[in-house]
């Protein structure tokens, strides 16, 4: 059943109803309807083109006022003097906008940290990495296509974090957002990297050093200290793997027992902080250590040193850092100055190649063509270098130790 009305008002809208009218169409002109059903009373308008007609739904009264149906009925119109059909029109403008979302800045960020981001780095930096893009760049740049971002509104986002007095975090940023542009290239759905335009537009990073005791009176004591520690097992013998490893702290805090092979003696992290798998051969000292912890932490955790309030996550990124604060070193030692230290006196004092302990360092290390090394080469040079450098502190932690510390080699 239609009714034909001249036009219509709002206030015959408002009374209209399934109710009252039952199923009906109210008409106002140039195609336009109001089309009342039991489920609705949903807005439509017939037009004809090519010869066919058609039918355009516009949407739910009263969501979609008479004045607002009217306004897309004229511009209906307008296409279709312009030889456009208004629902094709609407299905390729749907899908472009499908397009955009699907390629949006964070739908390539999100598919770029799971596909390539977690393959290359260690677990650690993966979250970190992925909390800074949610935190500072999804908030500005997220829904936006990533084929149309532009310098300056990536200049914009990191000035923003610069503002706040983070410029290392700009910085962050700034290389991933320039990952993940370089990502949408490979996909084919961006066209360059635009961060490559900001060259020199940040603040410069303020290198941060870490305390380090770098000569063998400055350490002893530093060595000595630890010896002394007296706290929790996990802890202590954290704290004494600390300087004889090479790792990172975050990679002994985090050290699992499915890493660690105590009958081949040696560690293996599947992942770096630089992507790249690292064997770590174990001296006497350290075997010894991890000896000593297996009884209390194998059998209820996964973790070689398993967090004080639960032995379902590592210890506290904080446990080993407090534990130096306690001993007084806040502005002597820091946990990953340790380091720094091995790679001074494993070259000047114990006369290691620069590359044998920048490879255990976990370092990338480039052969005279720029090639990187595989990090498991050279394992037996590696091996001897970690005893040497074990029983070195050893003999600076006691002078009177027997043992030859001193163990030369080269790659």
């Amino acid at each position: 059943m239609a009714r034909q009305l001249n036009r219509l008002v709002d206030s015959t809208l408002k009374k209209a109803s399934y109710e009252t009218h039952g199923s009906v169409k109210l008409f106002d002109g140039g195609g336009l309807y109001l089309h009342i059903q039991q489920s609705g009373r949903y807005w439509r308008m017939k037009y004809r083109i090519g010869g066919r007609e058609r039918l355009l739904s516009i949407g739910v009264y009263p969501q979609v006022s008479l004045k607002q149906a009217r306004d897309e009925r004229d511009h209906a119109r307008q296409q279709v003097s312009q030889g456009i059909d208004p629902v094709q029109a609407r299905r390729e403008r749907q899908q472009s906008q499908r397009e955009k979302l699907d390629n949006s800045f964070q739908a390539l960020a999100d598919e770029w940290l799971v596909k390539v981001h977690a393959e290359t780095v260690g677990a650690t930096t993966y979250e970190k990495n992925k909390r800074r893009l949610e935190r500072l760049a999804y908030p500005y740049l997220g829904v936006r296509p990533i084929s149309e971002i532009q310098a300056p509104e990536v200049l914009d986002v990191l000035r923003r974090i610069e503002r706040q007095g983070h410029v290392d975090s700009a910085h962050r940023v700034k290389t991933l957002v320039g990952q993940v542009l370089r990502y949408g290239i490979a996909r084919g759905v961006a066209a360059r990297d635009v961060t490559a335009d900001l060259k020199g537009a940040l603040a410069p990073i303020r290198q941060k050093h870490f305390a380090a005791q770098t000569t063998p009176d400055e350490l002893a004591p530093v060595l000595k200290a630890i010896d002394g520690y007296r706290g929790a097992p996990e802890t202590v013998i954290a704290l004494e793997l600390l300087p004889i490893l090479l790792l990172r702290p975050g990679n002994i805090r985090a050290l699992e027992w499915s890493q660690v092979d105590l009958k081949a003696r040696r560690i293996e992290l599947a992942i770096t902080k630089n992507g790249d798998p690292l064997v770590v051969p174990l001296s006497d000292q350290a075997l010894s250590a991890l000896q000593r912890i297996e009884p209390l932490s194998r059998h209820r955790s996964r973790f070689v040193f398993p967090g004080a309030r639960s032995a379902a996550r590592p210890m506290s990124d904080n446990a080993m850092g407090a534990a130096l604060r306690n001993l007084g070193m806040k502005d002597q030692q820091t946990a990953h100055g340790f380091r720094a230290v091995a790679r001074t006196m494993l070259v000047e004092r114990l006369g290691f190649a620069v590359e044998l302990v920048e490879m255990q360092l976990g370092h990338r290390v480039a052969d005279t063509h720029g090639r990187a090394y595989n990090r498991t080469q050279w394992l037996d040079e590696r091996a001897r270098m970690m005893q040497a450098w074990a029983d070195y502190l050893d003999t600076l932690r006691d002078p009177h130790n027997n043992v030859t510390a001193i163990g030369r080699g080269r790659a």
